[in-house]
């Protein structure tokens, strides 16, 4: 059974005939957007993860018809003018991706973590536990913190540009 939903994705307005047994994931990977990744299918590993309405969700166990009026933002849409967001080169200059197969659910997930308490003062625990959700085999995690860390530091500093 087919349900027309509209959803804005990256800022750009979408209409869609989906499958009302489809994934958000996989719609999104129909779509051409690729940075989502189907890890564990069951919306335990996070590599899939993506912003809807600014909260990080995992596209595998989400349904597409429940996107129907809703915002999503995934890695495609963090870049602006070609610039990478705060995010995506805090993740570069800490060493924080590997083999990059967790990376974009990961940065979504930060992204989120970071607008959120970007006002807050949060420790390593306090990151840790922001980011239960993603697994990552190569890191150890430790790049990654020091990722956010660099962002959460920047936040009062830097007002222009996507977070």
């Amino acid at each position: 059974m087919q349900k027309e939903i509209t959803c804005t994705i990256n800022e750009k307005q979408y209409v869609l005939s989906v499958d009302v047994r489809k994934s958000l994931l996989d719609i999104l990977r129909d779509l051409g957007i690729t940075s989502v990744k189907e890890g564990c299918g069951v919306g335990e590993c996070g590599a899939c993860t993506v912003l809807i309405d600014e909260i990080p969700a995992d596209s595998c166990i989400t349904l597409a018809v429940w996107a129907d009026g809703k915002t999503i933002r995934t890695v495609e849409g963090e870049s602006a003018n070609g610039q990478l967001s705060k995010v995506q080169q805090a993740y570069i200059d800490a060493g924080a991706v590997q083999c990059g197969f967790c990376t974009p659910g990961m940065i979504m997930t930060t992204t989120a973590f970071v607008e959120k308490h970007k006002d807050c003062k949060v420790s390593r625990e306090d990151i840790r536990k922001g980011h239960a959700g993603n697994l990552c085999r190569c890191t150890g995690y430790e790049t990654i913190i020091s990722a956010v860390e660099m962002c959460l530091k920047d936040s009062d500093n830097n007002d222009s540009g996507k977070n």
